[in-house]
This record gives C-alpha cells, sequence and structure tokens, in this order.
C-alpha cells in the first residue's frame, strides 16, 4: 500500500510551473534582446548621420543660398527628419509597428489629446518655417520684439537666438515673434541716429547747422550721398535752441559697430563747437 502527500504532490506542481515561467521569460528575453540591441544600433547610427549631414547640408545651402538663415533653418529641419525616421524605424524593430500605426491612423479623442498637448510645439515649429522662408530677419540684423532688443544669432526649429546689447542669449518661442511686432532696425543695412544740440542764443544757427552737418560727414562710416546729414532747429527755450542732427550709417558695409560710430560723431560735432 502506498500513501501519497498532497501537500507534497501540490509544492513540486507548483515548483514545476513557475520553472516553466522563468524558463519562458529567459527565452523570450534571449529572443528579444537582439532586436533591442539593433534597435539601438539603428538609433544612434540616425542621430550620427543626422549630425553629418546637417554638416554637410549647412555647408552646401550656405553656399548657394544668400540667406545663411534659411540655410541653417533647413540643414536643421533635415536632421530633426533623419531622426524620427531612426526612431521610427527603431520602434518597428522591437515590435511596436503596429503601436505606431494605430496612433498614426487613430483619430477622435486621442488625436485630440496628442494635439493638445503638443500644440506649443507645433505652433512654434510651423511659425519657425514661416519665418525661415519669409526672411523677416537675417543672422546679424539688430531686431525689437516686444520688450527684448538684440542681433540674430541663428533661427532653430523651437525659438530664436538673440544676443542682447549687455551680452545675454537669449531664446524668444518662434510663435511669440511671429505674433509680436517685430522691428527689424537693419533690413535694408540703413541705420539712423539722431542726437539733440543745444546752442547758445545770438548764434549764427545757419552757420552753425552748416558746421555741425559737415562735422558728422567727416566721420567714417556716414553715409554722405544715399542719406544725406541734416541739422535742422526742433525746439526752443530761454537762451538757446535745440538742433536734431540725423545721420545714417550702412550696416552691411561699416567696420565699427554703430554705437561706436554715433559716439564718434557726438565727440567730433563737440568738438567743432567747441572751436567755433
Amino acid at each position: 500500500l502506498i500513501t501519497v502527500n498532497p501537500s507534497n504532490t501540490f509544492m513540486k506542481t507548483f515548483f514545476h510551473h513557475v520553472r516553466e515561467e522563468i524558463i519562458q521569460y529567459y527565452d523570450s528575453l534571449v529572443a528579444f534582446t537582439p532586436k533591442l540591441l539593433l534597435a539601438l544600433l539603428v538609433f544612434i547610427l540616425a542621430w550620427i548621420v543626422s549630425r553629418k549631414i546637417r554638416c554637410i547640408s549647412d555647408r552646401k545651402l550656405k553656399k548657394q543660398m544668400e540667406d545663411p538663415l534659411l540655410a541653417d533653418f533647413l540643414a536643421t529641419l533635415i536632421r530633426f527628419v533623419i531622426i524620427l525616421i531612426g526612431v521610427l524605424f527603431s520602434l518597428r524593430i522591437v515590435g511596436l509597428g503596429g503601436v505606431i500605426a494605430g496612433i498614426l491612423a487613430g483619430a477622435g479623442l486621442t488625436a485630440f489629446i496628442i494635439g493638445f498637448t503638443l500644440r506649443d510645439i507645433g505652433e512654434n515649429f510651423l511659425a519657425g518655417i514661416i519665418m525661415a522662408f519669409k526672411r523677416p530677419f537675417r543672422i546679424g540684423d539688430f531686431v525689437e520684439s516686444g520688450v527684448i532688443k538684440g542681433r540674430v544669432v541663428t533661427l532653430n526649429i523651437r525659438d530664436t537666438q538673440l544676443k542682447t546689447l549687455d551680452g545675454k542669449d537669449v531664446f524668444v518661442p518662434n510663435a511669440l515673434i511671429l505674433k509680436t511686432p517685430l522691428i527689424n532696425y537693419t533690413i535694408d543695412g540703413f541705420l539712423r541716429f539722431d542726437f539733440v544740440v543745444g546752442l547758445p542764443g545770438g548764434s549764427d544757427f545757419n552757420k552753425a547747422t552748416r558746421i555741425i552737418e559737415d562735422a558728422v560727414n567727416t566721420v567714417d562710416g556716414v553715409i554722405r550721398r544715399r542719406r544725406k546729414t541734416t541739422a535742422n532747429i526742433t525746439g526752443i527755450s530761454p537762451g538757446r535752441l535745440d538742433v536734431t542732427v540725423s545721420f545714417w550709417i550702412d550696416t552691411f558695409r561699416v567696420k565699427d559697430t554703430p554705437e561706436k560710430i554715433r559716439s564718434e560723431v557726438i565727440m567730433a560735432v563737440q568738438k567743432v563747437l567747441e572751436q567755433q
């Protein structure tokens, strides 16, 4: 007569099932690991290739196009597309292709949630494309958007980098620039400066204005033909008259900064008035 212990049979069956599950998960992991490694390799290659192609595209486009800002933006856009393709291929390798297709083909609430979540990113991206082709500014232009003033450094997919006069780098969202009135001080290369000179009463004002205009025109960098220098009486006060002096510089040709030229003009006018 053989007696069987039910508890021993249960424990053996339990451990047998646990062992089978562990072996199954191990086999699945072993089978999935090559796919995961291949997906990582594809993504890394896409990242490296995108950087190389961006450098080559940026160099080629800048040689063929007159606007380096648009060339830089297009090169960045090409890199973004290559990285996106690499991500899609990587997900497809690990078996998530069906999930991607379902998301892309989905509509209704899912599309609304994704669209609402990525609204700001998509808005800045589209604004960047519009500004790249509309070209309201170039690299190096001095612009004002809202309360921010600075020179354009680069146009990215999401934002525009400006360098302020005190050396700060400000990254302004593209959508904000597109919605806010933009002032470009140097888009055509001509930049005008104004300053006021006080002349004492009893002066020969006609002679004084001629002397001031001649002094301004002696400064290197001031335009003398296409844009004339003017000195006009614009105000009166007890004992003196206010003369507003206006002059132009060509930001495409000058070697010094506009602020430096303005300082030299004011010093030249001050010197000639003291001599007279």
